[in-house]
């Protein structure tokens, strides 16, 4: 069994959009798997209007130190991110700058601080 939230990371849908077309809290990985091979009706109208180059419904984060992961939904206001890190780790443990100077953004994720290399 697998939960909603894992279920609409694997059908590309948003988490609210799952729950308004009745998917129950817990799924079997079966189910989840027939909904893609043959998707119903709001769900293929759904990919359908997926536009090329649009943002994704979900991105997974990898901490470039530790290697921990989260699947979470990108923020409109996230900037293009040189680095991601979990809060604990020290900014000594990356690369050195490679640009005018470094702007973290924290809160990325439940646990994700995010890193951008800014030339200008």
């Amino acid at each position: 069994m697998i939960s909603l939230r894992e279920a609409a990371q694997r059908l590309d849908i948003p988490l609210e959009m799952a729950k308004r077309h009745g998917l129950p809290a817990r799924m079997e990985e079966a189910e989840v798997e027939r909904m893609r091979a043959n998707p119903p009706q709001w769900l293929a109208q759904s990919l359908a209007n997926r536009k090329v180059g649009a943002r994704p419904v979900w991105v997974e984060l990898r901490c470039d130190v530790c290697g921990r992961t989260e699947s979470v939904r990108p923020k409109k206001w996230w900037p293009e991110f040189t680095y991601v890190t979990c809060e604990e780790h020290s900014r000594d443990e990356l690369p050195s700058p490679g640009a005018l100077y470094r702007q973290e953004v924290d809160g990325i994720g439940s646990r994700f601080v995010g890193i951008a290399d800014v030339t200008a």
